[in-house]
């Protein structure tokens, strides 16, 4: 059989007209008409009257988010822990601290109590409020936003989303990334949507959009000659790889429903089993993309031990799965266990380290068909039985 892969990218068909328009009037360059089209395209998509500049990767979109919000040397920035590495990284890269905030049990995101209490804390410590939080949409799950942006606002805090793995996720009829102050999509090769690589920054207004444009083509000054006050960034999105994220926008809808349906399947199928949870949305006003549908094993060994590896139920699942040629993949390691980040504050709980020992990333993905579906049921469920 067919290896069967997470979410792999799945073409329309019309990506190649655009490419070759690319080719043919020799825009192979990081702007150009399938650019623009594109932002429109986002913007249409996204709504809210919000503005979208096309970027190199959803990590440079993290970066000019912090950039767009004051984040300086010295700052602090509340960043989610059960995440991707490429959420906090763009905080050293300007010189910040990432402040770590656990998860809550629901939703897999942010905590709202954690992230008052963490608030609270770094400004009894540091004497200063930190710069920006960064809450994250895993496996395209809204979070409590509401709560969220609450405590934000209360603390005068703005809030950058990360919404790179919720392309097409909902929250209260609003998208995902058109809530905060900025907003990240990811173009990446196993995302919703692809550009091959690529990313976005949703942006307030025509005014921010115009001063990210300024960062992401090296901080060139409008003068005949090259002018440089600021450092800037190489991070516009060719326009040849717009022109496969046009075609991609024209079966976005077709891909969001396919994954919600294969969420379902999975759902159903793990209804009241005795071992096998399928994450689902906890909340009626949360619409979630089902970028990855994701299951925990609910054996009674996530909290048995203080290693921070997957239990032996989620590497026996992930071995049958493999040997059947099958992907799957455990779930994002917190940030707060990275060794890179030992040293960095964190107001956690234990929820995201037992949620990466017992669960599983199951295929997802627009090629992924329903037989395909139905033999990682079958697979899963006879290796919880051996």
């Amino acid at each position: 059989m067919n290896k069967v892969y997470l979410c792999l990218a799945h073409m329309s068909g019309n990506e190649m007209k655009y490419i070759q328009e690319a080719f043919d009037t020799n825009w192979v360059v990081p702007l150009g008409p399938n650019v623009n089209a594109f932002e429109e395209d986002l913007e249409k998509f996204t709504g809210e009257g919000k503005k979208v500049v096309a970027l190199a990767s959803g990590t440079a979109a993290v970066h000019l988010g912090m950039i767009a919000l004051g984040v300086k040397k010295g700052d602090e920035v509340i960043c989610q822990s059960f995440t991707f590495a490429a959420s906090c990284n763009p905080a050293v890269y300007l010189g910040a601290t990432p402040v770590f905030v656990g998860s809550e049990e629901k939703t897999w995101n942010m905590d709202p109590n954690m992230l008052e209490d963490a608030i609270k804390d770094r400004i009894q410590k540091t004497g200063k409020k930190p710069k920006v939080i960064v809450p994250v949409y895993m496996y395209g799950m809204p979070a409590y936003i509401d709560e969220i942006m609450e405590i934000a606002n209360r603390y005068d805090i703005p809030l950058l989303e990360d919404s790179a793995e919720a392309f097409g996720s909902k929250y209260k009829g609003k998208m995902t990334g058109a809530i905060g102050a900025y907003g990240v999509m990811s173009f990446n090769g196993n995302k919703m949507i692809t550009t091959s690589g690529g990313g976005a920054l949703i942006c307030p207004n025509e005014d921010a959009k115009r001063k990210i444009m300024f960062y992401a083509t090296q901080a060139r000054e409008n003068k005949p000659y090259y002018l440089h006050k600021e450092i800037g960034f190489n991070y516009r999105m060719s326009n040849v790889c717009a022109g496969i994220g046009r075609g991609q926008m024209t079966v976005v809808e077709d891909h969001i429903k396919h994954h919600q349906r294969i969420a379902q399947m999975y759902r159903e199928a793990f209804d009241g089993h005795e071992v096998i949870r399928f994450h689902t949305h906890p909340e009626d006003y949360m619409e979630p993309n089902y970028w990855l549908s994701t299951i925990t094993f609910e054996d009674g060994t996530a909290a048995c031990t203080n290693d921070i590896e997957p239990n032996e139920s989620v590497m026996k699942a992930m071995k049958a799965l493999s040997d059947a040629g099958i992907e799957s993949r455990p779930l994002w390691r917190p940030m707060h266990t990275q060794p890179v980040y030992k040293d960095a504050p964190a107001y956690v709980n234990g929820t995201s380290e037992k949620l990466f020992r017992k669960g599983l990333c199951l295929p997802s993905g627009p090629c992924v068909t329903d037989d395909d579906v139905n033999r990682v049921i079958s697979i899963l469920k006879e290796s919880v039985r051996a």
